[in-house]
């Protein structure tokens, strides 16, 4: 089953550049899809239009088609003008490359989002926070400093806490950017760990910080290069066997 239908998206900022050409590609649920490639491809762009943090950036054309599907079948049309997009980011949620904590605590880091959002039960705020900590696999490290301040944690720690605040708001999908190119190589193969146990239960799109690391964690592989889709296909097909040159050289080392 599809999590995602992307048709035809081409997408163009104000300064002339046309970051997506005729994107089409299909995002399966619960399952890690890579979108990888140099930089400048488009990659980014199209992780952030799946939850219209492009609304945020000067794009002054969009066309195509790009739909998220409901768990019975049914799809809405994220490009829709109409649609709620508050709504659609809590389904949806973000981790960016560099971790942001809000000058907190662990623990408020957790709930600040679920108590704007209306949640008021201790106990629910409460059960959001461990099974949060517990799916980021961060559980273990801090369950005893909750209320130490969040700028306190490693910078890798810090980065597993952003991943639980989004899980915190209970979403379907997780987009990734970029989310260990600041790690050291053991936090980044514990975020990793963790994401291959999240995608039981959520669907996951990935920008990786680089190559090893998208063939290391993809179920599916997209490669793009200066705004055009060249190539998906499953992760280890993709990275062992491309059937399109561009790719295997970029794969092989020989660009990028």
């Amino acid at each position: 089953m599809n999590k995602f239908e992307v048709k035809n998206l081409t997408l163009q900022y104000s300064d002339g550049i046309e970051s997506l050409k005729d994107v089409s590609l299909n995002i399966p649920a619960r399952s890690i899809t890579v979108l990888f490639g140099p930089a400048g491809g488009g990659k980014s762009t199209l992780l952030r239009t799946l939850n219209r943090l492009n609304d945020l950036a000067d794009v002054v054309h969009i066309t195509g088609q790009v739909e998220l599907f409901n768990e019975d079948g049914s799809a809405i049309n994220l490009l829709d003008p109409r649609l709620d997009v508050i709504a659609l980011r809590r389904r949806v949620s973000m981790v960016f490359a560099r971790p942001i904590v809000l000058p907190m605590s662990i623990r408020e880091n957790l709930t600040y989002g679920l108590k704007v959002a209306g949640e008021r039960s201790m106990l629910h705020l409460e059960q959001a926070v461990e099974r949060s900590l517990q799916k980021a696999a961060l559980w273990d490290e801090v369950k005893d400093r909750l209320d130490t301040p969040a700028a306190m944690l490693s910078g890798g720690q810090q980065q597993r806490l952003c991943l639980a605040r989004s899980l915190a708001m209970e979403p379907e999908v997780i987009l990734l950017d970029e989310p260990t190119s600041g790690l050291d190589p053991i936090s980044t193969d514990k975020v990793e760990e963790t994401l291959q146990d999240l995608k039981r239960q959520y669907t996951i799109v990935l920008v990786p910080h680089s190559t090893q690391q998208a063939a290391r964690t993809a179920d599916q592989a997209a490669f793009f290069l200066q705004g055009q889709l060249i190539e998906c296909a499953p992760g280890k097909s993709l990275f062992i066997n491309p059937t399109e040159k561009s790719t295997r050289d970029y794969v092989e080392g020989r660009f990028g």
